[in-house]
């Protein structure tokens, strides 16, 4: 049975619910955050909220306290859990780098001109008019889109990353950095309004047979708890929130504002501080570039590489050797490249034919022929290349032929002369 995209991904992700939900590595700090949320408004609801349901005698008012906290507490569960398990814009991988941006260039090498394989690793688009600089990514094979960054973490390239979090257990990107913020908002107001809640609690305390704060505190100590522990979280989720504020007005990510804050470039994705917030909140989210539970399609079997020695000629009896050596070697980056291309199209590339389709013939000074001496018959052979690419014809011109036969004719009648 064929295998899903889940069962056969490459990066760090867990997945659940049959490739339903995807997570990050650290999906486990989830529990954590979870916790954190539960556990405080839990002892509101018991000690807190439990006591103010009389305290609104007007419509029944001390009820909607309770009934606030837990609305607003599944309503943050929530918003964790969407930012938590969606793809955040995931950009897809290449089986093999893009075969468009290789490029050839001649290089001269001990008076011999070998042909030298280049790829940019840098390459500039145009966003806005202007130019701006994307990068390629070696484990994605594949040049990362404006904005986009490879998550160490994750093992993904994430498109217009902002940065992972540790406390979500997820990369946040274009996909999930509208929920990330109203996740980290709402906690924000959520601390609010235990913190308020807690503080008018101990205000009806003081109001009746507790007149002084301290006598008030010792009555209801969960409220004095509550009032720390919402006031520490609010140096966190608040400052969070304010900082995302000032990125979404200015169009920035988290990673570009660390990155590139000393350089004072131009932030070439600023619209203005309202259309800025209208693309964070108003924009239809892009759908996910991914379907993790389709079946793994095989791919199509390609050409195997061909590898070959130095090709070299048998000596004929009586003659010198001729030898004539292809032997080039690229490194690792030649062993990338797809090899859909078809062979007679990179010979062309690579000069094993002229623009007339003429056979490249070798001059009498690198064969080492002269008119006294023996040529090796060559033409007709294929001749193949060690580094599986070129497949060139290499033939001896018919005036070195004609001189190599020839000087085998002249050498043979003056033998014949000498014996008669």
């Amino acid at each position: 049975m064929a295998k899903r995209v889940y069962q056969g991904w490459k990066a760090k992700n867990k997945f659940v619910f049959g490739g339903r939900l995807i997570f990050g590595p650290d999906a486990r700090s989830l529990f954590i955050s979870v916790s954190l949320i539960i556990v405080p408004v839990t002892i509101f609801c018991i000690f807190v909220a439990r006591h103010l349901l009389h305290r609104f005698p007007a419509y029944n008012a001390g009820y909607a306290v309770l009934l606030v906290a837990i609305a607003f507490t599944i309503h943050v569960l929530l918003l964790l859990l969407v930012t938590s398990a969606r793809d955040p814009g995931i950009v897809p991988r290449a089986s093999h780098p893009p075969e468009e941006e290789f490029s050839y260039d001649t290089l001269e090498v001990g008076g011999r001109h070998t042909p030298s394989l280049q790829f940019p690793r840098i390459k500039e688009v145009m966003v806005n008019g202007f130019p701006v600089k994307v990068k390629y990514c070696e484990t994605c094979m594949v040049f990362r889109p404006p904005r986009c960054s490879h998550c160490s973490i994750c093992d993904n390239c994430v498109e217009r990353f902002d940065h992972h979090c540790p406390w979500v257990g997820q990369c946040i990107g274009q996909r999930n950095y509208r929920y990330f913020f109203l996740f980290v908002s709402s906690s924000t107001l959520l601390c609010i309004y235990v913190f308020a809640m807690s503080a008018s609690y101990i205000k009806f305390l003081m109001d009746e047979d507790y007149p002084t704060v301290w006598k008030a505190m010792k009555k209801s100590p969960a409220s004095v708890i509550l009032m720390i522990y919402c006031f520490i979280s609010l140096w966190f989720v608040g400052g969070l929130t304010g900082f995302h504020l000032y990125l979404i007005g200015t169009n920035q990510t988290t990673y570009e504002n660390f990155r590139y804050r000393a350089e004072d470039r131009p932030n070439v994705y600023d619209r203005g501080c309202l259309n800025n917030f209208l693309e964070v909140f108003c924009s239809k989210i892009k759908p996910s570039r991914h379907n993790f539970r389709a079946h793994v399609r095989e791919e199509v079997a390609r050409p195997a590489r061909i590898s070959h020695a130095r090709a070299v000629e048998d000596e004929p009896a009586g003659g010198p050797r001729a030898k004539v050596e292809d032997d080039l070697e690229f490194g690792g980056d030649l062993s990338k490249i797809s090899q859909r291309r078809n062979y007679e199209e990179v010979d062309d590339v690579m000069g094993g034919r002229n623009s007339n389709g003429m056979q490249i013939v070798l001059p009498e000074s690198e064969l080492g022929v002269n008119s006294n001496t023996q040529v090796p018959a060559i033409g007709g052979e294929v001749r193949n290349s060690s580094w599986g690419r070129r497949s060139g014809k290499w033939d001896i011109s018919p005036e070195v032929l004609a001189t190599g036969s020839s000087a085998t004719t002249d050498g043979g009648g003056s033998s014949q002369k000498d014996a008669h």
